[in-house]
């Protein structure tokens, strides 16, 4: 279990690390659903780890950033939620550094498939509204406003 407090620090971290919003981090939280220690198969023969539900296809790239091996890395993603949440912004980063802007990068957080990318994307903004992270998806482009990095 994680307190709310220490949740929050590991959101805001992960946020000012990968130059992410904090607001995105938590819309996907929210989305993803996760839980800490809960792995989650798919039916491609994958996994979702942790609250960040981070796909498994990540594991062999993170245990050699971090030298250590697949299954240590999946348990670190999978049972500290501020590693959890710091791998799934380092993977929006990715994603919105690869597509050109957040917008697509969300999208492609869950899915490279234009429609699974789209509708998740809508549910990610649809929770960021839900908890007035965002008025409009507009915010995320106003520069200072409360989605911007």
């Amino acid at each position: 279990m994680i307190t709310p407090q220490a949740l929050a620090v590991c959101i805001f971290t992960a946020a000012q690390t990968y130059v992410v919003p904090p607001s995105v981090i938590l819309g996907i939280l929210n989305v993803e659903g996760g839980r800490i220690g809960q792995v989650v198969y798919n039916t491609n023969d994958t996994y979702d780890i942790g609250p960040m539900q981070i796909n498994s296809i990540w594991l062999p790239k993170l245990a050699r950033y971090w030298g250590v091996s697949e299954y240590r890395a999946m348990e670190e993603v999978r049972d500290n939620p501020c590693i959890n949440i710091g791998v799934g912004a380092w993977i929006l980063r990715r994603k919105v550094d690869e597509t050109g802007n957040l917008y697509s990068g969300i999208a492609n957080y869950h899915s490279a498939s234009p429609w699974l990318g789209h509708n998740y994307q809508e549910k990610v903004i649809t929770a960021m509204q839900r908890y007035r992270l965002v008025r409009t998806p507009l915010d995320l482009l106003a520069p200072g406003g409360r989605g911007s990095p």
